[in-house]
């Protein structure tokens, strides 16, 4: 054996090790991982680099050393695509996914899994398809998505179970002993973190067990028995510490303090999550830090130390205004603030309750403006994150395979779901204040109807009930309307149908009542065979946040929007919404709107079309991750694209050189979308008369009529991408 072949042997033999004693020792894995770089590197062999990077990039990633890690595995990803390695490039989007997502960086988390999942897949890679969907379960339960994160977990268990590593099968079992808690039973949740104790056992992964013990110490905790989970956390904790694992440091020392809260041991508890807040700075562990934050907060504003409360607030809605992208999250803690508005007056968001420290009280009269001020201004925190995660999944769907189809299919209609909720929330605040206008296009009548079938089909399966749908021959295939409205009014019908409705079916029954000239009427029914409503309640039915009493002890969610938000859409088309039901025998929500018939529609198939091709745009836009997903889908198209942080640089840009369109976010720091845009209209240069697009999610930017003749557009976020692509190929 020559020198060359010697010293790949001992390459090869040392990531093997370091790989190996990662669970036991970590300070060892660095070692001997970077003793393989050195030589990895003297002999010029990128495979071996590249592996070495990864591996030293995953014991960074777990020392808490996110930016560290993150440039090795881009420095790996660089050494596999010289060498076309698409496994050695999936290793490093593995490295990456975790550095984001345990950063709170959800979305970009998402991206490189499934990037990284469709290589294992294609190479049959059984363990690292194991590792990548128990990640991916990870992030679907932080998201609070549990039916999805129960699937990949399953998933993960199998594909564990097919390469036979029973370490990576006693990971799963941890968190889904978290959700089997989550769901009250704790017997069924102790028999499976029970199960990943004894497979880590068997094991030695040291490092794993500390995990599954803390595990345990949750359910004992869940159990109230306070002895045996403060011996678990306390234990899992020596091992953390042990090996430097600062994420397992955070997390626990966090839930012993909630067990000292519970027992009485309130100095203890202040002690402990003061040292979470310092360990979160120190590793920028976000979400440990601002959930401490928040817990000392409560503490100290129950003790009446006002002062102190503050601080710990100021510090709590910080640090996740700065680090949480998670839309689902921003949703539900905002849905939440918005009912304690209505429903519980003296009960203010997070974000007021600094103000309502300091004021200590609000008068009733100033419940409604607040409502309406804040809903405008939660437009563009929820959308805005919403947009990438929308975006995404279309793109991804393109270019996904057979195997991906169903994942992506369930988190499309998970967002749609969210989205409808979302835009009831938000349009409420426009059609509250008489500020909603519809938008009439020509629209695909008959596909329209399918779509609405389609997106509630799958709820109405789920709960073994039929979703007939009847629609007049004699219609026309195409008419003049807005079919968001349109789709919104159905939707909330059919939902609650569905929702309140646990045998038997609901229908869609669209009929043609009368024909004049080009216009005809049409008779919409939504008909369920479900709980029905009493006669007492039907009139308040369409009040703003009316729930019925006699079904409140229903499972289903909602915000008590839904049919407010439907009378008020209809009144829009000039018509009436009416009930008709019975207790125990259902309802029929029936509704009349006339329509003007439109002449054909001709699809465009953005996939196949090179209208776009070479052309030049500015991009302003300070997010990060909708800037990605806006560049990528872009450069699916042919544009070339300059990206910009904010309006200032924009207006620079614009001065440069002639593009082709500017598509302008709205808020951005140094200069906003509406400034630069009119910097950049009534000064001479070279885009003075260039479309720029207002790209935004705020509702309320079109009502700022000062800057309206500035922009040639406006783009709601979340984007509808055939919507984009056909404004800047019909721009002017």
């Amino acid at each position: 054996m020559d020198k060359q072949d010697t010293t790949l042997s001992k390459i090869t033999r040392l990531l093997e090790q370091s790989y190996k004693v990662r669970v036991n020792n970590l300070q060892e894995s660095v070692k001997l991982a970077n003793e393989a770089l050195d030589l990895s590197e003297e002999i010029n062999d990128k495979a071996l680099i590249g592996k070495s990077l990864n591996m030293l990039s995953l014991f960074n990633m777990i020392c808490g050393k996110g930016s560290k890690a993150l440039s090795l595995a881009e420095r790996a990803i660089a050494c596999f695509e010289s060498l076309e390695d698409d496994r050695g490039v999936a290793d490093a989007k593995y490295s990456i996914a975790g550095i984001y997502y345990k950063t709170n960086d959800y979305h970009l988390g998402m991206i490189y899994l499934i990037d990284a999942l469709v290589i294992y897949q294609k190479h049959n890679d059984w363990h690292n398809q194991s590792r990548t969907q128990k990640s991916l379960g990870t992030i679907y339960e932080i998201l609070g998505d549990e039916n999805n994160a129960s699937e990949a977990y399953r998933i993960a268990i199998e594909t564990a179970k097919k390469c036979k590593n029973k370490n990576l099968e006693s990971n799963v079992y941890n968190p889904m002993s978290g959700i089997l808690l989550k769901k009250h039973k704790p017997k069924e949740a102790l028999e499976m973190i029970n199960k990943s104790i004894n497979l880590k056992l068997e094991t030695g992964d040291d490092r794993g067990l500390a995990f599954a013990i803390y595990g345990r110490g949750k359910v004992y905790n869940y159990n109230k028995k306070y002895e045996k989970a403060s011996a678990d956390f306390i234990k899992a904790l020596s091992i953390h510490e042990k090996y430097n694992e600062v994420f397992g440091i955070g997390m626990t020392k966090h839930k012993i303090a909630q067990l000292c809260l519970e027992t009485g041991e309130k100095k203890r508890a202040k002690t402990l999550l003061k040292e979470v807040v310092a360990h979160g700075e120190k590793y920028n562990l976000s979400r440990t830090k601002f959930k401490a934050s928040h817990l000392l907060y409560e503490i100290y504003r129950g003790e009446n130390e006002h002062k102190k409360a503050l601080k710990y607030l100021e510090s709590y809605l910080m640090e996740k205004d700065a680090s949480i992208n998670s839309q689902t999250v921003k949703v539900i803690e905002n849905y939440e603030r918005i009912s304690k508005i209505k429903y519980e007056q003296q009960e203010e968001s997070l974000r007021r309750e600094k103000e309502a420290i300091i004021i200590k009280e609000k008068q009733a009269e100033e419940t409604a403006n607040m409502r309406q001020s804040f809903l405008s201004a939660m437009s563009h925190e929820i959308r805005t994150p919403l947009n990438a995660v929308t975006s995404i999944i279309s793109m991804l769907k393109e270019r996904a395979d057979a195997d991906d189809q169903k994942l992506l299919t369930s988190l499309q209609f998970s967002s749609k779901n969210l989205m409808r909720i979302i835009n009831d929330i938000l349009d409420f605040s426009k059609l509250d204040s008489n500020k909603m206008e519809l938008e009439i296009h020509p629209v695909n009548f008959e596909e329209l109807i399918n779509n609405i079938k389609e997106t509630y089909l799958g709820m109405a399966l789920d709960k073994g009930i039929d979703l007939n749908v009847k629609l007049d021959a004699a219609l026309s295939r195409f008419y003049e309307l807005d079919e968001t409205k349109l789709f919104q009014i159905l939707g909330n019908l059919v939902s609650n149908a569905i929702k309140y409705t646990n045998e038997g079916l609901v229908s869609i029954d669209i009929d043609l009542i009368s024909s004049i000239d080009n216009k005809d009427t049409i008779s919409f029914r939504v008909k369920d065979t479900g709980v029905g409503i009493a006669k007492h309640e039907q009139n308040k039915l369409f009040d703003s946040f009316y729930i019925p009493t006699s079904i409140t002890t229903r499972n289903n969610g909602g915000t008590g929007l839904g049919l407010a938000i439907v009378k008020k859409i209809v009144e829009l088309f000039d018509s009436n919404i009416m009930l008709t039901s019975e207790k125990g025998k259902g309802s029929t929500f029936q509704f009349e709107l006339i329509l003007q018939r439109a002449k054909k529609i001709v699809q465009i198939d953005r996939k196949q079309t090179n209208q776009l091709k070479n052309k030049i745009g500015i991009l302003a836009e300070d997010n990060e991750v909708n800037a990605l997903v806006m560049g990528q889908l872009l450069k699916q198209w042919g544009v070339k694209i300059e990206r910009v942080k904010n309006g200032h640089d924009a207006v620079k840009v614009a001065k440069k050189a002639k593009v082709d369109f500017i598509l302008m976010d709205i808020h951005m720091p140094e200069m906003n979308g509406f400034d630069a845009a009119k910097l950049i209209k009534d000064s001479v240069n070279e885009n003075q008369h260039t479309p720029i697009y207002a790209l935004t999610a705020d509702v309320t930017a079109v009502n700022n009529k000062d800057y309206l003749a500035y922009f040639d557009g406006f783009l709601w976020k979340p984007l509808q991408i055939d919507r984009l692509f056909d404004t800047l190929v019909n721009q002017k």
